[in-house]
């Protein structure tokens, strides 16, 4: 499917742009995104990348993984029934699914890489999305947020009288996508036309050398156990950044002023907040720590991981130009506009908002060109008008399918997305309509 739609992307581009008189910002579109690509993605994520695959490195040899994964194992099991419930890959999935919630994206996205990665090793069919990788990203695009950072930013520096309204609008329409996605992901893997072909000999050959490949790079983990001096260690610091919790929660009983952005928030949605402000401290804090008190190695262990950052991302890049670049030039050759104009007619028999259109197509498309149509939105109608808070909603509810798909899948090599895709689309489609509806319920 993803032949097809980003040889079309191309092409409507190019008719598109020769019928408008806008073949220059095709081209500059497609120049500009492969730019984009590399210097402003690919290479930055590196970094990224490096530090997280450290911190993860450390939490697998520590049995950190192996222990999350036990915790939600009745859950992932039925999620991911294919994949062996202390795999390294159920660990990884989690991390990434709570790195989404909280809304840290710059976590996320590593950890998802390195999730597919883990969900690679038990491919028996390499280039081939297996079931669980088609699930993974559904689940991806349409991940319950907790708090909508960004969305509830741009309202509040809009001069909102509530900024923090769209959180729960959001919470509601990420759980619709969230079980739509689920649903549709079961439902079309079993579809003729995308079940699984039978494996064959060159396969079987391609993953026993993979395995052997792996097998003489990792050595067997020996996880040592517990001292009562760790135990110490480990309590002593979890107490710690509660207190630290409790005092950015409720500054006011230490005798320190409310920071303005936490007078308006319930204590609750103050509460997720302060939880995420700490969410990266303590994550790479305490798996360097409780790695160290099972007596592990950890700055080599670290520096181990973090090498395959690099080459990670060089694999990663040709994905993420082929897609940004289609994406560029239909862009700049008017497709959205077009697209806008033939249907705002349908979107007004069924009551959509023809103005939350552009938004509604851009986003799987281009984080940042979601992010512009949101932001003029809120300009135009004002912070407060129900459909800055629909775009909000919208916002803060979906993802960036495609960039989400070339960047995971091209970590990995998988050339046959099988129904990845669909199963993203209708995620962010049921998202988009269930935002609507939501917010015509709560902002009457």
């Amino acid at each position: 499917m993803l032949n097809y739609i980003w040889l079309g992307l191309l092409v409507f581009a190019v008719v598109i742009g020769g019928v408008t008189g806008h073949m220059k910002e095709v081209s500059d579109g497609a120049f500009n995104m492969a730019k984009t690509a590399v210097m402003d993605i690919s290479l930055p994520l590196i970094g990224i990348m490096a530090l997280w695959l450290g911190i993860m490195r450390l939490a697998e040899k520590s049995g950190m993984v192996q222990i999350l994964a036990r915790l939600l194992r009745p859950l992932m099991v039925r999620l991911f029934p294919d994949v062996p419930p202390e795999h390294p890959a159920m660990g990884s999935m989690v991390m990434n699914m709570a790195a989404n919630m909280l809304g840290l994206s710059n976590a996320a996205t590593p950890l998802g890489i390195r999730a597919m990665k883990d969900l690679d090793s038990l491919n028996p069919r390499p280039g081939t999305a297996t079931n669980a990788m088609c699930t993974f990203l559904a689940i991806n695009t349409s991940s319950i947020q907790l708090i909508p950072v960004t969305a509830v930013a741009i309202l509040a520096v809009n001069k909102s009288k509530d900024p923090s309204s769209i959180i729960g609008s959001s919470f509601l329409a990420t759980v619709c996508a969230a079980i739509s996605a689920i649903i549709m992901v079961k439902i079309l893997e079993k579809l003729p036309m995308f079940r699984l072909p039978p494996i064959t000999e060159e396969d079987r050959k391609k993953k026993a050398e993979q395995v052997a490949t792996e097998a003489t790079k990792e050595e067997a983990i020996t996880i040592q156990p517990l001292q009562w001096w760790g135990i110490l260690v480990l309590v002593g610091y979890a107490l710690f950044f509660l207190w630290l919790f409790v005092s950015l929660w409720f500054p006011e009983v230490f005798g320190k002023p409310v920071p303005e952005d936490l007078q308006k928030d319930n204590h609750l949605i103050s509460a997720v907040k302060t939880l995420s402000l700490l969410s990266i401290p303590i994550l790479l804090s305490f798996f360097p720590l409780y790695a160290f008190v099972r007596r592990i190695k950890v700055y080599e262990e670290f520096v181990e991981g973090a090498k395959e950052g690099f080459q990670v991302i060089i694999k990663i890049i040709p994905n993420l130009v082929a897609i940004l670049v289609a994406i560029g030039m239909f862009r700049g050759a008017g497709g959205i506009d077009m697209l806008t104009k033939l249907l705002a007619p349908a979107m007004n028999l069924v009551r959509f908002p023809p103005e939350l259109l552009p938004m509604a197509l851009v986003r799987p498309l281009s984080g940042s060109g979601t992010l512009g149509i949101f932001t003029d939105l809120v300009t135009q109608n004002g912070a407060d008008h129900i459909l800055s808070r629909m775009a909000g909603t919208i916002y803060g509810s979906t993802e960036t399918t495609f960039y989400v798909l070339a960047v995971y899948f091209g970590a990995t090599g998988i050339k046959r997305s099988r129904h990845a895709v669909p199963a993203g689309l209708v995620a962010d489609t049921v998202s988009i309509i269930a935002s609507v509806i939501i917010c015509r319920l709560m902002f009457k």
